[in-house]
């Protein structure tokens, strides 16, 4: 089953427990939180302390994507605030078996990213431990990017870990995700879909969201 995770980023900061409370009630399982620190990625984003507060105003499940460096820090404070699934950078860190520990130890769900032009291969060995892996198909730091389909070698391969390890692993997809190559994604394998700019830059964002889960 498609699940739809719309980029929290993408809102209008002003309302955002209108615009959570809108996409939840017409369909959306996920609520895809970016988390960045202006040095994995040029860009700075929410913390937890926001995420905290935004766990008072909905029970969606919190897919929290850490894009910042040494992940391990800020684990226990994402946890704490609500996260349901932690998700971090492959290229972010090198004690990746620690890290997927650390979020486990919360009893929430950890998974994995890789940028466009890493090979998801790296993924492989940490698949028996890993609840979700995410592929970008954009450069990581600022949506309404293009999506990259040069990605699609990286959905492919993570399923095919999937499918052989014979676990519930969500395949997620984040980078200029909409309707138009939804069905693509899904083709490849993908089960879980980012949409930011396609979901709350429409004039219809509820009737989107429906759209995105047909």
């Amino acid at each position: 089953m498609i699940k739809i995770a719309p980029s929290l980023l993408a809102a209008d900061f002003s309302r955002l427990g209108e615009e959570i409370k809108n996409v939840h009630e017409n369909g959306a399982q996920y609520l895809h939180l970016d988390v960045m620190d202006g040095m994995f990625v040029p860009n700075i984003s929410l913390g937890p302390n926001m995420i905290g507060s935004l766990r008072k105003v909905s029970d969606i499940v919190f897919d929290v994507h850490l894009m910042i460096m040494d992940p391990i820090r800020y684990i226990e404070a994402f946890a704490k605030n609500g996260a349901d699934i932690i998700t971090f950078h492959y290229e972010a860190c090198d004690n990746h078996k620690e890290v997927i520990d650390k979020i486990h130890s919360f009893g929430i769900r950890a998974g994995m990213s890789v940028k466009p032009h890493t090979d998801a291969a790296v993924l492989k060995p940490f698949i028996p431990d890993l609840d979700l892996c995410l592929v970008m198909t954009v450069e990581p730091g600022f949506g309404g990017q293009k999506f990259m389909p040069e990605a699609m070698p990286n959905l492919e391969k993570l399923n095919g870990y999937i499918q052989e390890s014979g676990r519930k692993i969500d395949l997620e997809v984040d980078g200029g995700i909409n309707l138009e190559n939804a069905a693509i994604v899904k083709e490849k394998g993908a089960n879980v879909l980012v949409a930011g700019s396609a979901v709350f830059g429409a004039k219809d964002v509820a009737a989107t969201v429906r759209e995105f889960l047909k």
